[in-house]
C-alpha cells in the first residue's frame, strides 16, 4: 500500500513526521458507457473551448471562474505557498469527547503511519490518546482545501477521519416530522424486536447487490440469461396493523439466524404476546416481558 500524503503532525511544539495511507477501499463494480447500437465504448475526450484541440492530461491546470465569467489559473505553486500553519501539518487544535462528535461530520479515513525520526513522538500521541477517553480534532490540508479532521486510535494505528465543517452540516428543521403519536407498549415492541436483532458480529455483514451483480455480469459473459428475480410482492394501501407486523418480524428473525440465536427468539413470541395483550390496559404484563428480554430469562424460569 503506498502513501497518499506525506507531512507531520503539529501538536504544540512537537512534531511528528507522518504518511498518510488510504484506511478504506471500494469494491463497487465498475461499468463503462457503451453505444447501444453497435456496443463500441463511449470514452470522455478534454477539448480546450478556445481553439477546439484534444488536450492530453499534462496540458491541463486549474482556474476559478468568477462572477463575471474571467478564468482565474491557480497552480500549484500559488496553493503550495498559501500561508496557513496546515498547508503540510495535521495541527491538533483541541481535545474533545469521543461522544461530543456527531456521525454525520465523518467524512474518509486515513492511516497515519510515523516516518522516520517521528516514531517516538508517534508512539507517545498515540499511547496518550489511547488512554484518554477524548479524540484529537485537527486542521489539515489536502486536495486544494482546509479540512478539519479527527484523529483517534485503531488497534495500534492512529487514524484520521476527515470532518465536515459545522457549517456544512444541514440544519434539520427543514424535515418533515411525522404528525402522528404512538403509544409506550408500541414503543416497547419495536424495542423488543430491536433486541433480537441486538449482539450481531458486524464482520458477517456482506454487499449482497454486489454478489448478485458479479453473478448477472458471469452469466452474461457466458452467454447464458441471467437468473430472474423473484416479483416483489405489490404494497398495500390498507392499514396496517403495526403489532401483528412486528410480532412477523420476531418471526421472521427467528427463521434467518441459526445456533445460540434461535434458542433465545423461541422465547420472543410470548413476549410480543404479553406485550400485545398490554394493549388492551395489562400493562403489567408489558413490563416484565421487557424486563425478562433484558435479563435473557425464559418464560416460566426461576
Amino acid at each position: 500500500m503506498r502513501p497518499t500524503w506525506s507531512g507531520a503532525i503539529s501538536f504544540g511544539l512537537v512534531t511528528i513526521p507522518i504518511k498518510v495511507y488510504p484506511a478504506t477501499e471500494s469494491h463497487a463494480v465498475s461499468f463503462r458507457q457503451i453505444h447501444l447500437a453497435d456496443g463500441g465504448r463511449v470514452r470522455t475526450r478534454k477539448v480546450c473551448e478556445v481553439d477546439g484541440q484534444e488536450l492530453r492530461q499534462d496540458e491541463i491546470g486549474r482556474g476559478y471562474e468568477t462572477a463575471t465569467g474571467t478564468l482565474v489559473e491557480i497552480t500549484d505553486a500559488d496553493l503550495d505557498n498559501m500561508p496557513l500553519p496546515t498547508a503540510k501539518a495535521i495541527e491538533i487544535v483541541a481535545f474533545v469527547p469521543a461522544d461530543s462528535i456527531d456521525p454525520i461530520q465523518i467524512g474518509a479515513s486515513y492511516y497515519l503511519a510515523a516516518d522516520g525520526v517521528g516514531a517516538k513522538p508517534y508512539e507517545l500521541l498515540r499511547q496518550a490518546l489511547q488512554r484518554s477517553s477524548e479524540v484529537a480534532v485537527a486542521k489539515f490540508a489536502m486536495r486544494d482545501r482546509e479540512r478539519l479532521g479527527l484523529l483517534r486510535v485503531r488497534d495500534q494505528v492512529m487514524v484520521l477521519h476527515g470532518l465536515r465543517w459545522p457549517d456544512e452540516i444541514r440544519f434539520t428543521d427543514q424535515v418533515p416530522v411525522p404528525d402522528t403519536t404512538v403509544t409506550d407498549t408500541e414503543v416497547d415492541a419495536v424495542v423488543a424486536l430491536a433486541e433480537t436483532l441486538s449482539g450481531r458480529d458486524m464482520s458477517e455483514l456482506r454487499d449482497e447487490y454486489r454478489a448478485a451483480l458479479e453473478q448477472v455480469i458471469a452469466a452474461k459473459a457466458g452467454g447464458e440469461r441471467p437468473a430472474a428475480a423473484e416479483p416483489a410482492e405489490p404494497a398495500s394501501a390498507e392499514v396496517v396493523d403495526l403489532m401483528a407486523m412486528l410480532e412477523k418480524s420476531v418471526a421472521d428473525a427467528k427463521s434467518a439466524r441459526t445456533g445460540d440465536g434461535d434458542a433465545t427468539l423461541h422465547h420472543l413470541a410470548p413476549e410480543m404476546k404479553a406485550v400485545k395483550k398490554s394493549a388492551a390496559g395489562k400493562k403489567p404484563a408489558a413490563s416484565a416481558a421487557k424486563k425478562r428480554l433484558r435479563s435473557g430469562s425464559r418464560p416460566g424460569s426461576a
